[in-house]
């Protein structure tokens, strides 16, 4: 097990190694949010949400919570700078047990269930934009392995295809955004608040349209994954964090205004693909096509940052738990392989069988739960540590914390009554994680607790 000093080399020599800067990583977070969500989300909402002011609002007020934990998070990675998300965060604030259930769950299927969709959506996707290529299947695995080979070469070339990937992703976004006001014909719709918007804004599908936003902003947090390959971590991680989320929200509004302008509602309602019925109104029929295109581009950079991000979680708990020590291991390009390697094979298990939806559907209230900790810690450590080093303080503290928590708290809520199974299912496999740490713990006590408390 190696002292804090040697991780504390460890990290510089990450850092060194990488050269991760605000921008690189911004771009893995915008890559981790714009995911399918906001091509897909809109035909649910316009079914009993029938003003274009109030759809915006609801996309504007999912933005304005994930960036309060945004800020949240960018005091934890400032105050607690270590790689591994909450597992770090959880572990210092509570109890290292706590910090390994939500490792746990990164480790397993966190990270390697939405790559296993994103996957085989971009194989369902370019499917339809060249008919003739192999099934969605065969290229989501095709797709999920190249990725991995890249990020598998090196930090350095990882770095490189996430920041051209990204960069390729947000600017086909606006130019489809451009291209789509340009030539597009505008519907009999106003933008400008009315009378119903109150009502609407207030009622029930507001608030549940608004969970649903909320999966789309999912992604915020990346960059405190990996805070030991990132430059001046304690100035960069609340930079990137706060950048790209706000760089997100820009673009679901300007997306979801092109919807709303150039697409007649009743077309759109509970039609999940809604960009390509949107594409094809706009462009005609070469427009699915185009769109389809668009999102395969764009999932490329998806899978790319999970990819990058996921196996650094896996990594830092094994430099804490011997069990674990192979995933803690790094080539000579500085990337864990195993680590790699392992979310690789879960991966390829949930494609091939199919079963990354329901796992995805169980383990959002877990993954909710984690995020609403973490920022719950940072009010606890305001009062249990008030002489820790913040080399950052969440601004509008504690407005912005607690408006994060109230939202987070409504979606447990939601889920917990809507989708109890699923979620007592995302429980029971934080359980299991318990049930591992302690069997380890009792193994060597001594050995687990310095790694996960230092």
């Amino acid at each position: 097990m190696s002292s804090s000093r040697g991780a504390g080399r460890s990290g510089r020599s990450q850092r060194k190694l990488a050269g991760i800067t605000t921008f690189t990583a911004s771009a893995i977070a915008v890559a981790d949010m714009v995911g399918i969500g906001v091509f897909t989300s809109l035909g649910f909402q316009v079914q009993n949400i029938t003003s274009a002011f109030s759809v915006l609002v609801l996309w504007i007020v999912g933005g304005v919570v994930a960036l309060c934990g945004a800020l949240a998070y960018g005091e934890l990675g400032a105050a607690l700078p270590r790689s591994g998300g909450e597992y770090n965060f959880l572990s210092r604030i509570y109890h290292p047990a706590v910090g390994f259930m939500a490792g746990w769950l990164s480790a397993t299927v966190g990270f390697a269930a939405p790559i296993a969709l994103a996957a085989i959506a971009f194989g369902a996707y370019f499917k339809g934009v060249v008919p003739g290529a192999p099934s969605p299947l065969v290229l989501g695995l095709g797709i999920a392995w190249l990725v991995a080979a890249v990020h598998l070469a090196g930090l350095r070339h990882g770095h490189i295809f996430q920041n051209v990937s990204t960069i390729l992703k947000v600017v086909l976004i606006i130019a489809f955004i451009i291209a789509g006001f340009a030539y597009g014909t505008p519907q009999d719709i106003s933008f400008a608040p009315s009378m119903i918007d109150l009502q609407q804004i207030s009622g029930a599908p507001f608030a549940i349209g608004l969970v649903f936003v909320m999966y789309s902003y999912s992604g915020w947090n990346a960059s405190t994954y990996i805070i030991d390959e990132i430059e001046d971590p304690q100035r960069t991680v609340p930079r990137s964090l706060f950048i790209a989320t706000f760089i997100v929200l820009v673009l679901y509004l300007a997306l979801n205004a092109l919807f709303l302008y150039t697409t007649p509602m009743e077309k759109m309602a509970g039609q999940v693909e809604v960009a390509l019925v949107a594409g094809t109104h706009i462009f005609g029929a070469s427009g699915g096509k185009i769109v389809g295109g668009l999102i395969c581009a764009g999932l490329i950079a998806t899978i790319s940052a999970m990819t990058w991000i996921g196996p650094r979680v896996t990594q830092v708990m094994g430099e804490d738990l011997p069990a674990l020590s192979i995933f803690a291991r790094k080539t000579r390009g500085g990337v864990p392989a195993a680590a790699i390697l392992l979310q690789l094979f879960m991966v390829t298990a949930l494609i091939l069988t199919q079963s990354f939806e329901n796992v995805l559907n169980y383990i959002q209230f877990s993954i909710t739960l984690s995020s609403f900790l973490a920022v719950l810690g940072v009010m606890l450590l305001r009062r249990s540590q008030p002489d820790l080093v913040r080399p950052y303080r969440t601004w509008g503290y504690p407005v912005t914390p607690i408006i994060f928590l109230g939202v987070t708290a409504f979606i447990m809520i939601y889920l917990l009554s809507e989708r109890p199974v699923q979620s007592l299912a995302g429980l029971a496999t934080l359980a299991v994680g318990l049930v591992v740490y302690w069997v380890w713990m009792k193994r060597s006590p001594s050995k687990v607790s310095q790694g996960m408390t230092r």
